[in-house]
């Protein structure tokens, strides 16, 4: 059985919005044969916000967003690569190691966008798991799982202390988010 289109194919302008302008050669020929110019000229007043011509480019921080899965992988890397820094380095201290999972912590859940706001407190004591491996000490596989364990046991204050900074974070960004949307739809 064959399936109609119901509605045919519509060309031209959609209503209420201008006509593109030209471009490529066309344009060239518009213009050199006294018709519309393929690029609108400068507009009268600048946009709001808008830097003059000539000014530098304000330089910002990055300020990526990553989605939950993002964030645990961004995680996950940083402090695997920060463990096997602290071991070849300091020796495998695992205060430093807790101390560099700080920062870490910080902008897992700043970088996170809004959507996945509440996974940065779960993806983070996983990265800090994961990124002891390198630094926990033991022979074999059963020596290096004890180390973990014992490095979890001994270095939990640095675990639960950058949870709950990604957590303090996440939830201060998801009242900022819910104000600002009830803002949006509350009339003053």
């Amino acid at each position: 059985m064959e399936h109609h289109r119901m509605r045919p194919q519509q060309h031209g302008p959609r209503r209420g919005r201008p006509p593109l302008p030209s471009q490529g050669a066309q344009g060239h020929r518009e213009q050199a044969a006294g018709g519309r110019p393929a690029r609108p000229g400068p507009r009268a007043s600048p946009r709001p916000g808008a830097r003059p011509p000539g000014a530098a480019p304000l330089r910002r921080l990055p300020e990526p967003r990553l989605t939950g899965l993002g964030g645990g992988l961004f995680c996950v890397t940083v402090m695997v690569a920060l463990g096997w820094l602290v071991r070849l380095i300091l020796g495998g201290s695992l205060t430093a190691y807790g101390v560099l999972f700080l920062p870490v912590c910080v902008l897992t859940a700043a970088w996170v966008r809004r959507g996945d706001l509440l996974t940065s407190p779960v993806v983070v004591p996983i990265g800090f798991a994961v990124g002891l491996l390198p630094v926990a000490e033991g022979d074999g596989l059963g020596g290096r799982i004890m180390g973990l364990v014992t490095a979890l046991a001994t270095q939990a204050g640095w675990l639960y202390g950058g949870t709950l900074i990604a957590g303090v974070i996440a939830l201060v960004r998801r009242v900022a988010l819910v104000r600002a949307r009830r803002r949006a739809h509350v009339p003053l």
